[in-house]
């Protein structure tokens, strides 16, 4: 079970007896179509927001709109094809919201709507314990990869006939 079903049956689960004396809350059987579909959306949701280009889009429209070429410009490396279907997830998740001014050519504006700046406050928060953490985690990779350093293979070992 991965932690996108397992967060969909917990909050399914609240409020619910438990099948035994154990402290273990009950769920719905995963095979009824709401937890399926639930667990669907749970997923694409964390999926979006946990997209490297949609968490870069979100922080730079924080405090401001932002037209296209603005935000293509502050958002290092993004296509204009990657942009434009970051943005248009975005707005259909309600995290985002286009503005077109009729102007020629029309300026068409981006800015995070209130769902969208809570969402900021969350990635922010996780900035800020990345920042914290950062050097642990560092020291944790070093660590790691000096104790499980593979050996570079050698060449095919042969068999006792020479084989």
């Amino acid at each position: 079970m991965n932690t996108a079903d397992f967060m969909v049956d917990r909050w399914l689960g609240i409020g619910k007896e438990a099948l035994s004396t154990a402290h273990v809350p009950w769920r719905e059987p995963v095979t009824t179509s709401t937890n399926a579909d639930n667990g669907a959306l749970l997923r694409d949701v964390l999926a979006r927001i946990g997209d490297k280009w949609s968490v870069i889009v979100i922080c730079r429209l924080h405090g401001q709109p932002r037209r296209f070429n603005e935000l293509r410009r502050l958002t290092e490396a993004i296509t204009q094809r990657m942009l434009s279907a970051t943005l248009r997830n975005l707005e259909r998740d309600g995290l985002v919201t286009r503005t077109v001014y009729p102007t020629v050519p029309p300026q068409v504006e981006y800015a995070l709507t209130e769902r969208g700046g809570s969402l900021h406050a969350v990635l922010y928060q996780l900035v800020d314990w990345t920042d914290a953490h950062l050097p642990g985690i560092q020291a944790s990779r070093a660590d790691y990869d000096s104790t499980h350093a593979t050996v570079p293979a050698g060449p095919a070992a042969s068999g006792p006939d020479g084989r």
